[in-house]
């Protein structure tokens, strides 16, 4: 069924390059997006090795799904379903471009993902939060720095790499700012009083001429300047100050997120509401949290729902 000629690729890989460029550009995805489809289409198409996009159906698609779920992930395990699923979210992706352009092929609503265990949320607990915000040390300037990051990622809910992307000319007494997210899109955030008051405190005490909110701490900048944290920097100053308080679990920034999110939710939030916060494109991301309201549905029909005597 399949065809290995020099050939088979060309007219294909024309288009695979032309589904990434519109993905690019035309949609407006990250580059780290753009090199995951990349990477997953090449494998497909590296299994295919097929002529055209005609050649894509069902048959095909069978036997992909089962080559992908036979694949190592480590020496004890293949790849997750979850895993396999982002292979086949960048195919569908595809296929619906050809259909846009008119090339016949395979229908994108012939993809259908594999069935997966709800992902389980990294919580801590609002005591643990407390604790995690009160570690730095704010008589040094590497504690005011500390604390405004982390201060800022719970007001907030933003992703480390927004955190790290972010300017020290934020206008913080606007009490709010607008972020350029996942794709492109901009959203707004807001500031709570204590994450202004310690970014304003830890920006006070700078004096360096570096550009970035975010920056490593050096004995004298007039030698060495600072230079802005990457993600990788903030979430290895988050673990550490997790350590600090006591909390045993795994904290990162995307943690300090979830406790955002499911804070907004636990006080009356409407999942909409949270969504645009977050910055979800869609809200069936949101929905992961909803299973903390769903805590406090079942109290509330505990208490008052009226039992038979």
């Amino acid at each position: 069924m399949l065809c290995d000629t020099s050939m088979a690729t060309t007219e294909i890989e024309k288009l695979k390059r032309e589904f990434l460029e519109h993905t690019e550009i035309a949609r407006g995805r990250s580059l780290k997006t753009v090199e995951n489809y990349d990477r997953y289409l090449t494998r497909f198409l590296t299994f295919a090795k097929i002529k055209s996009a005609k050649q894509i159906n069902d048959n095909l698609i069978r036997e992909y799904r089962l080559w992908l779920n036979r694949q190592p992930a480590t020496e004890k395990e293949t790849l997750k379903k979850r895993t396999q699923n982002y292979y086949m979210i960048a195919l569908r992706a595809f296929l619906k471009y050809l259909g846009s352009r008119g090339v016949d092929s395979l229908s994108p609503e012939r993809i259908e993902l594999a069935k997966v265990a709800d992902r389980h949320l990294d919580l801590i607990t609002l005591q643990e939060l407390e604790r995690l915000l009160k570690a730095p040390d704010t008589s040094t300037l590497q504690g005011l720095r500390d604390k405004a990051m982390l201060e800022l990622l719970f007001s907030t809910g933003l992703r480390v790499s927004e955190l790290a992307g972010l300017s020290r000319d934020l206008d913080i007494d606007a009490e709010e700012f607008s972020v350029r997210g996942k794709g492109e899109k901009v959203r707004v955030v807001f500031i709570s009083p204590a994450a202004r008051e310690a970014v304003k405190l830890y920006i006070k005490k700078r004096n360096d001429l570096e550009d970035a909110m975010f920056v490593n701490i050096v004995k004298d900048h007039t030698k060495t300047a600072p230079t802005r944290l990457t993600p990788r920097s903030i979430e290895r100053i988050v673990k550490r100050y997790a350590i600090k308080a006591g909390i045993s679990k795994k904290v990162t920034p995307h943690v300090i997120r979830h406790s955002f999110a499911t804070d907004l939710l636990s006080n009356g939030a409407d999942l909409r509401s949270v969504q645009m916060l977050l910055g979800h494109a869609n809200i069936a991301t949101t929905q992961i949290y909803t299973h903390i309201t769903d805590k406090g549905l079942r109290e509330t029909h505990k208490k008052f729902h009226s039992r038979r005597k």
